[in-house]
């Protein structure tokens, strides 16, 4: 996943949002991976020495929770949202919030003997939970559900040409049929599409800490969440402080300690202390990132001292459900140790905060580790290496009118030059350069008394000697070569050329 390697093939022009034609944009990259998969291409093995036959596979898409509905066909919003619960949630609508919630939904995926599927006083009053997760809907039947709803694929109806699909938002919630559908593999892949840890880790920070520290505008427990609390549950602080709201004091000691205590190793996290707002009583300017490093590192033991201690036990195992999904390597038993886990750790948290809190992004967590036993580590399929290599192209963009021909412009001026890094890689470019040691001596000596009507006859000599080395695969004499003849022509102010990443210009010598 590093820069170098990640290729800018596709940029969707705005400034408006292209909603369902974002299939549109994508038709001439479903043609080259159907070309990719059917033919192939004729590529090198330089281990074998030999040709061979290449083809290429999409493995999974990686987006944001919005993008997930334009790339996979299934709308994100409403109570049928979750891709993976599908018509089979338990989600409602609040009465007085007139949200989407998610509260109470994951008792099912609790073993069938435990005590918290049969407790009428804990979440939703009067109500036991009998029913097994939802089951897991393949490829297949959803290739072949799509064909029954009379889903369209944006591609044939247009961008705008869509008809409503019977009994979206009722019974499902697909409201056409991907492109990718078109993939003569797509409907075998077990992951397709994957939810966005960094999105939904970053989500899930912000409600817990906007709603502890009970954040004006932005915490969900506020005067519609205390109306609805009555409806839905048993609980005795209707009218009075909850028990996971910090107190002035304990907030005041709270940032205190951000502010004096957190210290973090250079380029791990940006300064916490430039991010704590007195004033407002909330953190301001937040990355993504720093959301990442306060969920795992700081949540499991910041509130030890300054909430209950059952209140402090749930938050703090979100936390370290967050660390372990994130680990570097990921074992089978650790996944199946998240998976039990992470229905207890949010059960734990329904205990406590009100119904209004959970929506989509405090339910997704409870699919992460399905996905992770399916596609593995999450730093291959998270937006992080996405979100950083947009940044190089951004910085650069110079006329603001135009963002979209100046970001194309930037990646074609730098690619390639990083195809020449990686393929002349720096250490072979060392030893070239030490074999060429005579060579630019020599070169020092006669280069300056050379004219330029000697250029036509050196440029012909270096193409003879590179021809016959090249046909004898003698390709390590055809690089020194190369990498004199782009010197020579250096010197002489013929052009400048941009090597290893600085600019290579010369002034003749005086003779």
């Amino acid at each position: 996943m590093r820069r170098e390697f990640l290729f800018l093939s596709i940029l969707v022009p705005g400034p408006e949002h292209p909603k369902r034609s974002l299939d549109i944009f994508l038709q001439p990259l479903i043609y080259e991976l159907q070309m990719l998969w059917d033919h192939g291409v004729e590529a090198f093995d330089v281990s074998c020495q030999q040709n061979f036959k290449m083809r290429a596979v999409l493995m999974w898409t990686i987006s944001d929770f919005p993008a997930y509905g334009m790339l996979s066909g299934w709308t994100t919003h409403g109570r049928l949202s979750c891709p993976y619960c599908e018509e089979n949630t338990d989600a409602f609508q609040l009465k007085h919030g007139r949200k989407s919630c998610w509260f109470d939904c994951h008792r099912r995926f609790l073993p069938s003997d435990h005590p918290y599927r049969r407790s009428t006083t804990l979440f939703t009053k009067n109500k036991k939970v009998f029913d097994g997760p939802p089951p897991l809907t393949d490829g297949s039947t959803i290739f072949h559900l799509l064909g029954e709803f009379g889903a369209e694929s944006t591609s044939y109806c247009g961008g705008n040409g869509h008809v409503p699909v019977y009994g979206v938002g009722e019974v499902h919630n697909w409201h056409k049929k991907s492109i990718f559908w078109d993939l003569p593999y797509w409907k075998n892949h077990l992951l397709r599409h994957n939810l966005d840890v960094m999105h939904i880790e970053k989500n899930f920070f912000e409600n817990i800490i906007n709603t502890i520290l009970n954040v004006q505008g932005k915490t969900k427990d506020n005067v519609k969440s205390r109306l609805d609390l009555p409806l839905y549950c048993s609980r005795d602080y209707v009218e009075v402080v909850p028990p996971y709201r910090l107190k002035v004091a304990r907030k005041t000691e709270f940032f205190d300690w951000i502010r004096e205590d957190v210290r973090f190793t250079d380029g791990y996290a940006s300064n916490l202390r430039n991010c704590v707002d007195y004033g407002q009583g909330k953190f301001t300017g937040m990355k993504s990132h720093d959301c990442h490093v306060v969920m795992q590192r700081l949540l499991p033991f910041a509130f030890e001292h300054l909430l209950e201690k059952n209140v402090h036990k749930a938050i703090a195992g979100i936390g370290v459900f967050f660390r372990d999904l994130c680990s570097r390597t990921l074992t089978a038993e650790g996944i199946a140790c998240l998976s039990e886990n992470i229905p207890m750790i949010i059960c734990n948290l329904e205990k406590l905060f009100p119904p209004s809190f959970f929506d989509v992004m405090e339910h997704l967590p409870i699919h992460l580790p399905q996905e992770a036993a399916l596609g593995g580590p999450v730093q291959y399929r998270w937006m992080y290496p996405f979100e950083r290599y947009m940044f190089h192209p951004k910085k650069k963009v110079k006329n603001l009118s135009k963002v979209e021909g100046s970001i194309v412009a930037r990646v074609s001026t730098k690619k390639p030059h990083t195809l020449l890094n990686i393929t002349f890689h720096r250490k072979f470019v060392r030893r070239v350069d030490d074999q060429l040691a005579m060579m630019i001596e020599e070169r020092d000596r006669v280069i300056p008394r050379m004219p330029l009507n000697c250029l036509p006859k050196l440029v012909e000599r270096v193409g003879k000697a590179i021809t016959e080395n090249y046909r004898s695969k003698n390709m390590h004499i055809c690089i020194c070569i190369f990498l004199q003849i782009v010197r020579i022509l250096c010197n002489m102010k013929v052009f400048t050329w941009t090597l290893y990443g600085r600019t290579t210009r010369s002034t003749p010598r005086k003779t």
